[in-house]
């Protein structure tokens, strides 16, 4: 039982971090009194999720590359009349997460952070990774709702050092990488060089962010979707191995360090009963499929309208908006 407990949570910090790192905060530290109660939004929020048998969230991250505060400083800013933050920190990927109380199946959905769409208070289509700039996950989840016509109002945002952090934890993560990724520039602040060999190898944590990093791909903005999935699989994989069990400590510091989430803590804590059927085999990701026209010089990726809707009817049929 506390074996599956321990791989239920890595899997969540990784994938679905807000929902069981308050579970597993709450349940590795038994001295620690947590209010269930929360408010009544809170409760009727819960009971609608209990309702379903299903949470639908955004998963975000976002690179502070340039240390202007990351996900520590997107907490503490304040929210303006329509609750949204300017955070000027776009996102760097954007997941649609789909979790079952009564499976323990996750369902997971990549969108093209070049996804070029309507933007609430803009006055023209946009790539969709600006939303969080101008009014942080709010904005961003409002964005994604529009976008794909599904009933979304749970966030996730995840700062990429926390990648670093848990990468190194663990010894470095073995990845089969798929092409030598080379790009330099010494005019960003600081001088960015990113410099992998192709082949298989351990990557630590530098290296890993070095990874997630890399853009030039032949296929656009899709193959750094298919890069970053792959990186994804494998991190979860390798964090779940029982050596790293005693890592657990340093991963759940970086969790309430760089993770956000407007999640009620109600509604993750009604994950506990169904915590033995999480496994890294209930996880299924997929990406949409889509082209990717340069317009006014900017590339972005414009989904095809038809699979798209069929997919989502498929992956998240509960969520989808006018049924």
């Amino acid at each position: 039982m506390r074996n599956k407990f321990w791989s239920a949570f890595l899997i969540s910090l990784i994938a679905f971090s807000a929902i069981f790192g308050i579970i597993g905060h709450y349940v590795l530290n038994q001295d620690t009194v947590i209010s269930t109660g929360g408010d009544e939004s809170d409760k009727e929020k819960a009971e609608e999720i209990e309702k379903k048998g299903e949470i639908l969230f955004l998963l975000m991250g976002v690179d502070d590359q340039y240390g202007v505060g990351g996900v520590e400083k997107i907490k503490e800013m304040e929210e303006d009349e329509n609750g949204y933050k300017k955070t000027n920190l776009r996102t760097d990927t954007m997941i649609l997460c789909k979790f079952s109380y009564e499976t323990g199946e996750i369902t997971m959905l990549s969108i093209p952070r070049d996804s070029r769409v309507n933007i609430r208070g803009r006055g023209s289509e946009e790539r969709i990774n600006h939303a969080h700039s101008y009014g942080g996950p709010n904005l961003a989840v409002k964005t994604v709702k529009d976008f794909l016509g599904i009933d979304l109002e749970y966030y996730v945002t995840i700062d990429y050092r926390a990648v670093k952090e848990i990468v190194d934890a663990i010894g470095g993560v073995d990845i089969d990488v798929p092409r030598r990724m080379y790009y330099r520039d010494p005019a960003d602040n600081p001088p960015l060089l990113i410099d992998i060999q192709p082949g298989q190898q351990t990557l630590d944590g530098d290296k890993s962010l070095e990874y997630l990093r890399f853009r030039s791909y032949p296929e656009g903005d899709l193959g750094r979707v298919e890069a970053q999935q792959l990186f994804l699989k494998e991190f979860i994989k390798q964090t779940l191995r029982p050596k790293n069990i005693t890592k657990l400590p340093k991963m759940i510091n970086t969790y309430f360090n760089y993770v956000d989430t407007n999640i009620p803590i109600t509604a993750a804590l009604k994950g506990i009963p169904t915590i033995n059927d999480i496994s890294i085999d209930n996880v299924e990701m997929a990406r949409l499929q889509g082209e990717t026209p340069t317009i006014n010089g900017l590339s972005y990726f414009i989904p095809y309208e038809e699979e798209t809707k069929q997919m989502i009817e498929e992956m998240f049929g509960n969520f989808v908006l006018g049924r």
